[in-house]
């Protein structure tokens, strides 16, 4: 009986979502800059064997209002190279929260968008890359349309909830590890310059994951 050649069988169909706060919160954890084509290349390149359709990346930005300009315009370079190196990015404006803060929430869109990509592209996988329990009630639904359905993220940031409601749980911790270590961002000139405009704007807005 002749053996049949693995090279020749039919490789799964794999769509990845990506919530880039979830994640970019889980890297920089372990004081890791988040390495775009290594996470890439580790879900779904050719040692995978799996075809990927599409790797969509739903990413919060900060309000479009003065204060926020600076830092809007970072976030929108960096929604730009990964588009430039073949991420589809869905972007949601944030809106003020407490002093310092803005909320970005982009759950909604992508569960919405999980379901819709889901039945127009006919995925055999769909990895959704993400610790929040938010997202088992979506695994649920996808198991339900005969999708096999695993979640991507480092093994302690990920809801006991989701864990349970997936298919599989990649973790992504050893992966993590691989990274460069997250260099700093501001030198001595930098940060005069940001005290500088602190006390001229007042105290400077960071993001805040919801």
């Amino acid at each position: 009986m002749q053996k049949k050649d693995s090279r020749n069988a039919p490789r799964s169909r794999l769509l990845v979502l990506v919530d880039e706060s979830n994640v970019g919160s889980s890297v920089r954890t372990v004081g890791r800059g988040l390495d775009w084509i290594k996470l890439r290349e580790f879900l779904a390149g050719p040692n995978t064997g799996r075809e990927l359709i599409e790797m969509v990346v739903y990413a919060g930005l900060p309000p479009a209002i003065p204060v926020w300009q600076e830092e809007r315009d970072k976030k929108n370079k960096f929604v730009h190279w990964l588009r430039s190196n073949g991420f589809m990015v869905v972007t949601k404006d944030g809106a003020p929260a407490e002093e310092g803060h803005y909320k970005a929430n982009v759950d909604v869109m992508m569960a919405i968008d999980a379901l819709e990509l889901s039945l127009e592209m006919r995925p055999d996988v769909v990895i959704l890359v993400t610790g929040d329990a938010d997202f088992a009630y979506l695994a649920i639904k996808l198991r339900r349309h005969g999708i096999r359905v695993e979640v991507a993220s480092a093994a302690q940031n990920l809801g006991s909830i989701l864990r349970s409601a997936a298919n599989d749980v990649i973790d992504l911790a050893p992966l993590f590890r691989t990274f460069d270590l997250k260099m700093q961002e501001a030198t001595p000139s930098t940060a005069s310059q940001a005290t500088r405009r602190r006390q001229e704007q007042g105290r400077r807005p960071r993001f805040r994951t919801v």
